[in-house]
């Protein structure tokens, strides 16, 4: 009877005994790991809630010519979800509430987390406006957090937003300047380590890495006013005549610096969601197009310059055709015997092309060459066309011809007006800047300044009454320019009805400060000549920039015909300004 008693006690004290060890090995297992071993402990709680973050650096300010802002960076919030603590905790309302604190579809922001469930770290909405940010900030969901980064904005809009350009969302420079200088405006990202909580939610900054540094200022060449001026009347001109696109420049000529860039259509680059990527390029440094007859100019001076005309010189145009191999050469109307100034001024094809054939292909290639076609400006603007002018030793008679008068051979807009800046500036050819200068540089006497100004001043004639840019007289200066009225090319040859209107202009013509060069590709109606849709817009924007800059009037005599001419002798600043320009139409 005793062998129960004894066996149920053996029992007893077996399964006390292992309780004890048990106890005994968790009261071990923990000194152990929270004495002996603690660093391993510690390292591996470390590496689940301390974490490195980037600080955003500020992109440095974009500024005119004036100090005035044209990018500048805004700090905002981005949002930003762990998926795996979000998926674990939130429910079909809490992602609907998410959605629309994000102005964002359910199932979107669904597919959006879902498809990257094995991170820890997925952007949902980068950049938001500050009342979105704090709006989710309110719901207080688990694995959803808030960035702070920066967001540029460009506070002139469209008004500048070829030349500006404009950034990824992730800070970069995509376009225009931003592009150009992107590593001087971009700045070094900083970091530090913290400290998260369970619910990926920063509670403590546990010490600074490094710290981010602020991207360098860019002061541009660019006047924001006279940037205002050419982009306000370059669209209403396209309005107007209902063209196709449209580019206007404006270059210091003393410097070389680009003081206005405009283009239509343009584009806001505050507004990502109107990008389209046929209207964000800059179409005055990107796209080519056939001179026509502004080149008339160059092939004068080239014909000056080898000594084969001068001023003088008679040219017989009659009877107002010319032919060239198998070609015919037309001018407008028969022009009969006509000196050089007045082939300008009525802008002789025929004229052109006789002086073309007094000297050699190499000779007018050469001018062409000198003053910048074919090449680069230098700029530094991304996506710069060079323009083809061809090789001369495989000109046939009548490419030589087609040459003189600008076809055959293709520039940009800022091409031209850098090569009137050449005429402007008495032969001296300078690098064309978007950054402003401090001293103007030297540059290269690339055509004789005796030819320079006699070109200049038989320029002046075609904005004379008889001329055909005359819409183009600024009242109180003399201006130097050429009309061209150009048919697009077409695949085989030509359209009859297409067209592009150009004017190249200097003023003041007896002291040069400004080139400009209007261009208005295919306008409609019965309207489409450089002197009739160009001319104008180079007068209305050309009259406000030399008054915003305080140039002296050259032309006294015009001043004083046109203040008699107001009603009751009224001459107003502000009243002479508007009305000299609508006085050019």
């Amino acid at each position: 009877m005793s062998t129960p008693v004894r066996s149920e006690a053996w029992r007893r004290w077996f399964i006390l005994g292992l309780l004890v060890c048990g106890a005994v090995g968790l009261v071990w297992r923990s000194v152990y790991l929270q004495w002996v071993n603690q660093d391993f402990l510690q390292n591996q709680g470390d590496a689940r809630h301390l974490r490195v973050v980037e600080l955003a650096a500020n992109r440095g300010v974009i500024m005119d010519r004036n100090n005035e802002p044209l990018a500048i960076s805004t700090p905002v919030d981005s949002v930003w979800v762990n998926p795996k603590l979000f998926l674990a905790s939130a429910g079909s309302s809490d992602v609907a509430l998410l959605a629309k604190s994000l102005e964002m579809k359910p199932e979107e922001l669904s597919q959006k987390i879902g498809l990257r469930a094995d991170r820890e770290f997925v952007y949902v909405k980068r950049r938001v406006a500050p009342e979105l940010a704090e709006r989710v900030a309110r719901l207080g969901l688990a694995g959803v957090s808030l960035q702070r980064e920066y967001r540029r904005y460009y506070p002139m809009a469209e008004v500048a937003g070829h030349v500006v350009g404009f950034t990824s969302v992730d800070d970069e420079g995509q376009e225009g300047i931003e592009l150009a200088f992107d590593e001087q405006l971009r700045g070094t990202r900083g970091a530090k380590r913290v400290l998260r909580d369970s619910l990926g939610n920063v509670v403590e900054t546990v010490e600074s890495i490094s710290e981010p540094q602020p991207g360098q200022d860019l002061v541009l060449s660019i006047d924001r006013r006279i940037q205002y001026l050419a982009y306000r009347e370059l669209k209403a001109a396209v309005q107007t005549h209902r063209a196709k696109s449209a580019s206007a420049v404006i270059l210091d000529v003393q410097t070389g610096e680009v003081l206005a860039m405009v283009n239509q259509p343009s584009f806001n680059p505050n507004n990502r969601a109107s990008y389209d990527t046929s209207h964000n390029r800059n179409r005055a440094v990107t796209d080519l197009f056939e001179p026509g007859s502004t080149i008339k100019s160059f092939t004068v001076a080239a014909a000056l310059e080898a000594g084969k005309i001068t001023p003088s010189t008679v040219i017989d145009t009659a009877p107002g055709y010319m032919r060239v191999g198998r070609n015919t050469i037309r001018d407008a109307v028969n022009y009969g015997t006509i000196d050089i100034s007045t082939v300008l001024q009525k802008s002789s094809n025929i004229g052109a092309s006789k002086i073309a054939f007094e000297i050699t292909p190499e000779q007018l290639w050469k001018t062409f060459s000198n003053v910048g076609f074919g090449v680069a400006s230098g700029s530094r603007f991304p996506g710069e066309a060079s323009g083809v002018i061809g090789d001369y030793w495989r000109w046939k008679q009548i490419q030589q011809a087609s040459h003189s008068y600008g076809y055959g051979m293709s520039v940009t807009a800022l091409q031209l007006a850098r090569a009137y800046g050449v005429l402007a500036a008495d032969g001296v050819l300078r690098p064309v800047s978007f950054v402003k200068v401090d001293e103007a540089p030297v540059g290269q006497q690339v055509m004789p300044a005796a030819v320079a100004r006699e070109v200049r001043t038989m320029l002046e004639s075609v904005v004379a009454d008889a001329g055909t840019g005359k819409r183009a007289r600024v009242t109180g200066y003399h201006v130097a320019g050429k009309t061209g009225t150009i048919h697009r090319s077409i695949s085989g040859g030509y359209a009859d009805d297409r067209f592009s209107a150009l004017f190249a202009g200097i003023a003041p013509a007896t002291k040069p400060r400004l080139a400009m060069v209007v261009v208005v590709h295919e306008p409609t109606g019965n309207e489409y000549h450089g002197g009739s849709v160009a001319a104008p817009v180079f007068a209305r924007v050309m009259s406000g920039a030399l008054r915003l800059l305080n140039v002296a009037p050259d032309d006294l005599q015009s001043m004083k015909v046109h203040q008699a001419a107001l009603p009751d002798g009224a001459a107003g600043a502000g009243r002479l300004v508007r009305t000299s320009a609508g006085g050019a139409q």
